[in-house]
Parts: C-alpha cells; sequence; structure tokens
C-alpha cells in the first residue's frame, strides 16, 4: 500500500499528537512544524503529498504561507485549517486554490475524510465505478435478449454513454469490458433498425421515434412564442457522449430543462439528414417538391446551401407567421463576427445558428496526421471537442444569449462512429464516396453484414436511375474498394465516420436550455 506524506504547520502542533498518531497508525507519515515559514522552507526542499496549515500563526500567516507554497509548487493539494468563518477569509483561501477547508475545533476523523477525498479520490471513485458498472452489466446485457423499442434503446445508448465517462475519469480496469459491451448493443441495435426503419416510414400506426424531418414542427416551432426568441444550434456532428462532454461548460449560463433525443434518418450524413431537418421533409420529398433546391449524389456541388431556404419554405408551409434569422458558422471568423452581432437577433422570433466544427474535426482526422494523433479514441475525441468549445466563438455566444431572455436549443443532425472493419464493396465511377453508405447501380459485395436497400422509394430515398440500391454499414465497419484495399484500410481505420447504422449516428442529444442570468 502506497505511504502518503503530509506537512502540517500549526502553532499549537503539540495540542495535534493524538490526531497525528491516529493518522500515522493508517499509514500516514507526518512532519510536524510550528509555524509558516518552516513549512514553505521544507516544502522548497521536500516533496509532500498534501500540506495541512493553520490559518492564524504568529509571524508567517497560514495565507502569506499558502501563497508562497503555491507560487513554488502549485500542483500540491493544500488544507486550510482555521477558528475564523469570516466569509472574506474563506473566500481568500479558496481564491488561493486550496483543496479543502476546516474550521476547528476539529477531530481525526475530519481529517482523515479530507486526507481520502484528496489522496485516496482516483483509487475510491475507480472502485466505487467498477462496482456499479459490475450490477449494471447484467441488467444491460440481459436487455439485448428482449424485443427493445426505440425508447428503450435509446436508454441503453444513454447508459453506456454515463459509464463510459464514468470510467474515462477513473481510468477504469473495467473499460475493455465496456468497450465489448457497446460492440455487442450495437450488433443488437442494427438488427433492430434492419427490422423497424422501414415500418417508421412507411406504417402509420406502428410505434416510431421522433425523426429528423420532424424536429422542427415538433420540437422547435412549439417553442417560439412572442415573449423571447428562441436560438436552435445545431453543432454539426455532435453525438450525445460530445454534448456530455460540454454540457458542464454551460451550467454556470443555463438550466438543462429538457434533455431529449431523436433518431437521425438514413443516411445518417448532413446532405439527408440536416436537409430534413430545415425542409421537414424526406429526401425523396425534396428531391420531389423542391427540385430547384435539392443537390443529389450525380452533382458535386455542395448540398446542404439551400438550408435556409427549406426553413423558410417550412415555415411557410406550416403557416407561421415568424421572423427568422439562419447563420451558418464555417470558420473560426465568421464566428467571431456572430459574437460582436448577436445581440442584433433578440428582434427575430426564431434565430438558427449551424456551426460545423466537429464535422470538420472529424473529416479532419482522416486529413491530419497532427489530428490523428490527437485523437486516437472516443476519450480524446471528446476531450477535443471540450477544448474547442471553452475556447470557441460558440461559446462566447451562448454566454451572451444567456444574458438576455431567452430560448436556447442545442441538437445536431448525425453523430459518428469509430469504424474499425473494412467490408469489401464494388461500384462504379459515379458511386458516391462516403465511408458508410453507398448509393449506385450495380453495387457488388458478399455476404449479408450489412443493411441492404433494394427499393429506395420505401425509405423516401431519392434514385438517379431505376436500378438504384443503397448500402449502409453497419456496426463499425467502412466500406473499402478490393482496388488499393489496404491503402484504404491503412487511411481510414480507427477514423471516425458517420453515414451508416449505429447508437453513435443514429440517435441524437436535443436539448432544451433556458439563462439563469436572465
Amino acid at each position: 500500500m502506497q505511504r502518503y506524506s503530509i506537512l502540517w504547520a500549526d502553532d499549537e502542533i503539540d495540542l495535534l499528537k493524538p490526531h497525528i498518531l491516529f493518522l500515522q497508525q493508517r499509514g500516514y507519515d507526518i512532519t510536524p512544524v510550528n509555524n509558516g515559514a518552516e513549512a514553505v522552507e521544507l516544502n522548497e526542499s521536500r516533496n509532500f503529498d498534501v500540506v495541512f496549515l493553520d490559518e492564524h500563526m504568529p509571524g508567517m500567516s497560514g495565507l502569506e504561507a499558502l501563497g508562497l507554497i503555491k507560487g513554488s509548487k502549485p500542483n500540491v493539494p493544500v488544507v486550510m485549517i482555521t477558528k475564523n468563518e469570516e466569509e472574506q477569509i474563506m473566500e481568500e483561501a479558496i481564491g488561493s486554490k486550496i483543496d479543502d477547508y476546516l474550521i476547528k475545533p476539529i477531530n481525526p476523523s475530519q481529517i482523515l475524510l479530507s486526507v481520502k477525498k484528496i489522496l485516496d479520490k482516483k483509487s475510491l471513485v475507480m472502485e466505487k465505478t467498477n462496482s456499479g458498472y459490475q450490477q449494471e452489466f447484467q441488467k444491460i446485457s440481459m436487455a439485448f435478449l428482449d424485443d427493445l423499442n426505440h425508447e428503450e434503446w435509446a436508454d441503453i445508448y444513454k447508459k453506456l454513454v454515463f459509464w463510459e465517462l464514468q470510467m474515462n475519469q477513473s481510468d477504469a480496469s473495467m473499460g475493455e469490458v465496456l468497450e465489448s459491451q457497446k460492440v455487442e448493443a450495437n450488433v443488437n441495435f442494427c438488427r433492430y433498425i434492419k427490422r423497424h426503419f422501414e415500418g417508421w416510414l412507411n406504417d402509420p400506426k406502428v410505434s416510431k421515434p421522433l425523426l429528423s424531418h420532424q424536429v422542427m414542427k415538433k420540437k422547435v416551432f412549439p417553442e417560439v412564442n412572442a415573449t423571447r426568441p428562441c436560438f436552435l444550434i445545431v453543432i454539426d456532428n455532435l453525438r450525445y457522449d460530445q454534448w456530455k462532454a460540454i454540457e458542464p461548460e454551460l451550467l454556470d449560463y443555463f438550466t438543462v430543462e429538457k434533455e431529449e433525443t431523436y433518431y437521425s434518418i438514413l443516411p445518417t450524413t448532413t446532405a439527408y439528414a440536416r436537409n430534413a431537418i430545415f425542409s421537414g421533409m424526406l429526401p425523396s420529398e425534396m428531391a420531389r417538391t423542391h427540385p430547384d433546391l435539392w443537390v443529389g449524389e450525380d452533382v458535386d456541388d455542395g448540398k446542404n446551401n439551400f438550408e435556409d431556404e427549406f426553413l423558410g419554405r417550412q415555415i411557410r408551409r406550416n403557416n407561421l407567421n415568424m421572423k427568422f434569422s439562419y447563420h451558418k458558422i464555417k470558420k473560426l471568423e465568421e464566428g467571431r463576427d456572430l459574437v460582436d452581432t448577436i445581440t442584433n437577433l433578440f428582434t427575430n422570433d426564431l434565430n438558427v445558428i449551424v456551426y460545423n466544427f466537429v464535422d470538420m474535426l472529424s473529416h479532419a482526422r482522416t486529413d491530419m496526421a497532427m489530428v490523428r494523433e490527437l485523437a486516437p479514441d472516443e476519450a480524446a475525441y471528446r476531450s477535443i471537442t471540450k477544448s474547442w468549445f471553452i475556447h470557441s466563438p460558440l461559446l462566447e455566444i451562448l454566454k451572451k444569449i444567456s444574458e438576455r431572455k431567452a430560448r436556447v436549443i442545442i441538437t445536431t443532425d448525425h453523430g459518428t462512429i469509430r469504424v474499425k472493419k473494412p467490408f469489401k464493396i464494388i461500384g462504379d465511377k459515379s458511386v458516391n464516396s462516403n465511408l458508410r453508405y453507398k448509393q449506385g447501380k450495380n453495387l457488388g459485395y458478399e455476404g449479408d453484414k450489412i443493411m441492404s436497400v433494394a427499393k429506395p422509394e420505401r425509405f423516401f430515398l431519392p434514385k438517379n436511375n431505376v436500378s438504384t440500391s443503397y448500402v449502409f454499414a453497419i456496426e463499425d465497419q467502412f466500406f473499402a474498394y478490393p482496388n488499393n484495399y489496404n491503402y484504404y484500410v491503412s487511411l481510414y481505420k480507427d477514423t471516425f465516420q458517420h453515414g451508416g447504422v449505429s447508437l453513435e449516428e443514429m440517435i441524437i442529444p436535443l436539448i432544451f436550455l433556458t439563462s439563469k442570468n436572465a
């Protein structure tokens, strides 16, 4: 068992011998001193795991010693002990980044608890996390044997994300077990989607989740009213676990009133899923009803250049009298410009802001060696997303919105999955380049370890010609051509992709916030 060393400074240290003995009997090495100056000197020459400082000592006070100790070794944990309960003293100590604050008289159990919170927290949290997940593991595995509905699948996914985040924080050894269970969950979820997705689109009697094309009408438009503006923030490619990573950064400014999910349509790509959000239609309906706006797979031009027009037409189709704005942020400068002008949008009923950063990050992993190194797995991917968000204009935009009375809805169009298993497929030059779905004629592949759509019209997908079909990668597959197969595998394996069928791509966060400050 590891022995921790503690430096304890108190001008009445002799009176604390029972406390020191109590800690020594529990495996802690205590170095006692009776003044702040000696504590500072010892801290300079030796390494301690934690320092206890009496706030009121003759000569150098505890607060003065605290400043010097933190100035020399800012990462050493310090516990301030004081008789003084004045708020100013507490604030000054907390502002100097103490790790705990105890009020005299203290007892040995208080000291032990403080030490354990600081020194043993990681191992205690890991032990508790492992124990909690072991209990949950069997329940989740047994659930796969049942015929789960769409709500239950969303709950399963949320539970898996919860435990993944817990283990990420505690570095638990159960991580491999959880990863295996996520794989099992996706196998069963993809079977579920194969059985039910077509019925969701065609059978009005079956139970179905909220889908991409219903989000505006059923969730956003009802939030628009004359008393305050509504801001819809669509962060492209944001998975549920990435939302949970950035959520704490917003809690000082907003209250999370509702945290819901919806299901992305197929393909889980920007061109299909996000256009469906803003048009309120499925892809084949867009192609038929808005041929001037819909851009098909046979055209190289941008497929999301008309989202604002799609939105305007959906608003008019629903006979809604509202003033709206639409902003798409693709560059840092565009985000900074919106920060400067965001207050001008409060005269609108609805303001839509599409932020493309996460999508660019996912694609950058396949283009930039440095990003590939920075985001080798889900935990690192979440970390990069959080770091970007903290320093992004988007957080500044949200802070400014929080200063006024407004409704904020945060969502996305689809998620991503880290792909690991290549699947060979053959197609002609007209076949699209996406790694998680293919559409075209004469698609060639072996086996049934994919989701194939021979009749695109049943899935409300456009057909460029009579023999057009679609295939979707399931679980953690990615499509690779036999030509240059090894090149494709080495280039794209362990990258984050979207377009296919998985929990991560299809189950989408839909978050409703209200400002704490307004």
